[in-house]
């Protein structure tokens, strides 16, 4: 059966209190957010011991960790911002198997030095491919030397964006360090998303293999709103991953709340990946039972 996963993310508390009220709403896997009121895990202050104390607490509520976030712009135009959030990644990256899971995941970042989610031109040029393809490399054999998987997370407005992209880059970088983080709402713009069915069966069709890990949210037309949009989620201090909504003609709302066929995303996800955990996001911590109970749903109905 597929489980049902949430970020720790949308629980803005220390640690012992995030776990317990996370197992309280009956789930059994986390994606681990290094984001916690009462453990620095920022640049530079990451141990062993904190990583295992953190694996520690969630294993003892019977919430093992499935994968760890480290979302940041890898290719970020600035070359000292850029070593900088790299480098965070990759301390987090040789950490991973402390934390509990093998699997970190980063978007594959864009040129726009204002925002992560953002389209630059050169996000779609073979220059700026090229550029994104050396550092998604190193990052995958950085994840191989440390027993880790880097897992990259597509987006239309990244460099990596669209099916072919995505396919386009594992060709490039076949290499056992690296894996696919399976979100089929980050494909779709205004001009495909009226050809769902037919642009899950593309992933599904071309990538299987890579999945690792899945994620579970929604999409649908923006409608007259075409800024960035992002949502209060009840922390000032939380991340932009979480609280970022979609920007242009296309919204990210909670799984359940737009238009993704999920009935087929789960079938052809199972094919291959019948166990997996499938981890929900964009959403607040008061959203999450609804958003749990129609996940859960959708996994009964199509007896998964």
């Amino acid at each position: 059966m597929m489980q049902a996963g949430i970020f720790t993310g949308y629980f803005p508390y220390g640690l012992e209190e995030t776990a317990q009220k996370i197992r309280g709403l009956g789930f059994n896997t986390v994606q681990l957010d290094l984001h916690f009121k009462d453990v620095d895990l920022s640049a530079g202050q990451i141990t062993k011991d904190k990583a295992k104390k953190v694996r520690d607490v969630f294993r003892d509520h019977n919430l093992p960790v499935c994968c760890v976030s480290g979302y940041t712009n890898i290719i970020h135009p600035d070359k000292a911002e850029r070593e900088k959030r790299v480098g965070y990644l990759k301390e987090i990256i040789r950490n991973a198997r402390h934390f509990g899971s093998p699997y970190v995941i980063s978007e594959t970042g864009t040129y726009n030095t204002e925002s992560d989610w953002v389209h630059h031109p050169k996000n779609k040029t073979e220059e700026g491919f090229e550029e994104c393809r050396k550092v998604i490399a190193d990052l995958a054999q950085t994840a191989y030397d440390h027993g880790a998987v880097f897992l990259l997370e597509t987006y239309v407005n990244n460099v990596v964006g669209s099916v072919e992209e995505t396919v386009k880059m594992f060709a490039q970088v076949d290499h056992p360090g690296l894996g696919l983080l399976m979100d089929p709402t980050n494909y779709f713009e205004t001009h495909n998303i009226d050809r769902m069915d037919q642009i899950l069966n593309q992933v599904f069709d071309t990538l299987t293999d890579k999945i690792k890990i899945a994620h579970a949210k929604d999409v649908k037309r923006s409608g007259s709103d075409k800024s960035e949009k992002h949502a209060d989620i009840g922390d000032a201090d939380a991340m932009e991953s979480h609280t970022f909504r979609g920007v242009g003609e296309i919204e990210l709302p909670a799984p359940g709340l737009g238009s993704l066929n999920y009935d087929l995303y789960l079938k052809r996800l199972a094919e291959k990946h019948p166990n997996i955990p499938v981890i929900i996001e964009h959403l607040s911590e008061d959203d999450v039972p609804r958003a749990k109970k129609f996940l859960d749903g959708k996994f009964r109905e199509n007896g998964l």
